[in-house]
């Protein structure tokens, strides 16, 4: 293989198109503001990051073979993440998802991962043909695995042998699809990083704070997750117990891609041998130097 990864990021690869204004915004608001399109989704978010840390993520997703696809690709390459294990699709069009943000936060959001969800398990087959893994040499490394992923793949990636021996690091895609992690709740090589709301949804019921939410995941059979709480306390839980840390205090600018950041610079402060308190710290301020804007997109 002419570009040996570090870490694999399965899920959503596709163009982030976000219109932002300043204001505070409520239903019918028409206001002046920036729209943009950028490289997006929760598997694109998380490798760039972990690529602007410096290490060398290969994405594993369905691309179509159109224009924009094209152009996605091509600005993958020029990030320096490996490409050569995307399913590139002949009749699927390349994914997109489309947001508005206020000041008061994210106001609405439609993710068009429809291509994604209909490549199926097409999308893992590096991991089977012997190119990274198959189920009799599974592979070893970091995945980090998104829930825009169909809820049967995922289930079907919960019970799979090609998963056995990976350190599996799990992402909802949004609220509206954290249940589709239920399948891999009790993996016992997986970490979930979920935040508040998503915790709710998984353990069906509310939680006040990240430490609660934490430990009712790991009750319901999680082996370690991490929850956060926008700008309130973060929490880790596993078998070495719970610590909390606090986010720095920032202006927010923006908010899409922010839980994505703080998995992807948790990942990389553990790679770096950060105890668990620094890591989560780490991690934290990444996160919060993504949502005040003092990282360049």
């Amino acid at each position: 293989m002419a570009s040996a990864p570090d870490i694999l990021c399965i899920g959503s690869v596709l163009w982030d198109v976000i219109g932002r204004a300043p204001s505070h915004l409520r239903v019918g608001s028409d206001v002046p503001g920036r729209i943009t399109r950028l490289p997006g989704g929760v598997a694109m978010n998380i490798a760039m990051t972990l690529r602007r840390f410096g290490m060398k993520p290969a994405l594993l997703t369905a691309i179509g073979k159109d224009e924009e696809g094209v152009e996605l690709l091509r600005q993958c390459a020029r990030m320096g993440l490996v490409t050569e294990h995307v399913y590139i699709s002949d009749d699927l069009a390349t994914d997109r998802y489309m947001a508005v943000e206020g000041a008061n936060g994210l106001i609405a959001a439609i993710a068009d991962a429809h291509s994604l969800e209909a490549a199926g398990d097409k999308i893992l087959n590096p991991l089977q043909d012997g190119t990274l893994g198959s189920a009799a040499a599974p592979y070893p490394g970091l995945i980090a695995l998104d829930g825009n992923l169909t809820e049967d793949l995922l289930a079907q990636i919960a019970a799979s042998p090609l998963f056995a021996a990976a350190d599996l690091r799990l992402a909802p895609a949004s609220p509206g699809k954290a249940e589709r992690l239920l399948p891999l709740l009790g993996h016992p090589r997986a970490t979930i990083y979920v935040n508040c709301e998503e915790a709710g949804l998984l353990c069906q019921r509310r939680f006040d704070n990240s430490t609660d939410a934490a430990e009712a995941l790991q009750a319901r059979g999680a082996a370690r997750v991490l929850v956060t709480d926008g700008g309130n306390t973060a929490c880790e839980a596993g078998p070495q117990g719970t610590v909390s840390a606090t986010p720095p205090e920032v202006l927010v600018t923006r908010v899409t891609g922010a839980g994505d950041t703080f998995m992807a610079a948790h990942i990389v402060a553990q790679a770096r041998g950060e105890d668990r308190e620094t890591a989560l710290a780490s991690a934290l301020r990444a996160a919060a130097d993504y949502v005040s804007g003092e990282v360049a997109l």
